[in-house]
């Protein structure tokens, strides 16, 4: 649709042209609808059409799925991308298996993220507020 503001002896016109099929155009004046014909038909441009192959990608696991620790020792991952919400240990805490390290907010839903083994707290790899992806080192347990 096309619009247009025009002035003929001092008079407003707003003209809008709504659409045109062959030789008739579809044109609201001032909010009045009128089919104006055309002396020709306006020749509409045909769409373009073509195939495109996608390009095959090669998928590789996030860089943080990546990340190696040090031998003996247990990194706790994100099993899903979120927000962390809050830091539930600190470094050097004793820890037990099932013990709630981290809240994971994701998809509007709190999860908590649980130790997997008892040990202590090596290290804590993410803030309060972080942005995490899956497969991110949230602590690591010695």
């Amino acid at each position: 649709m096309k619009e247009y503001n025009y002035k003929i002896k001092g008079a407003p016109y707003n003209v809008k042209i709504n659409g045109i099929e062959e030789n008739i155009a579809k044109v609201e004046v001032n909010g009045i609808e009128f089919d104006v014909e055309l002396e020709k038909p306006v020749a509409q441009p045909k769409p373009v059409v073509r195939a495109v192959a996608a390009p095959v990608k090669t998928i590789e696991a996030p860089k943080a799925a990546q990340e190696a620790v040090a031998e003996g020792v247990s990194a706790v991952r994100a099993p899903l991308p979120g927000t962390i919400n809050d830091i539930k240990v600190t470094v050097g805490q004793a820890v037990k298996k099932g013990e709630t390290l981290v809240i994971l907010e994701a998809m509007k839903m709190e999860n908590n993220i649980d130790s997997d083994r008892d040990g202590k707290i090596k290290e804590v790899k993410v803030q309060k507020g972080d942005t995490v992806m899956e497969g991110s080192i949230l602590v690591t347990i010695g």
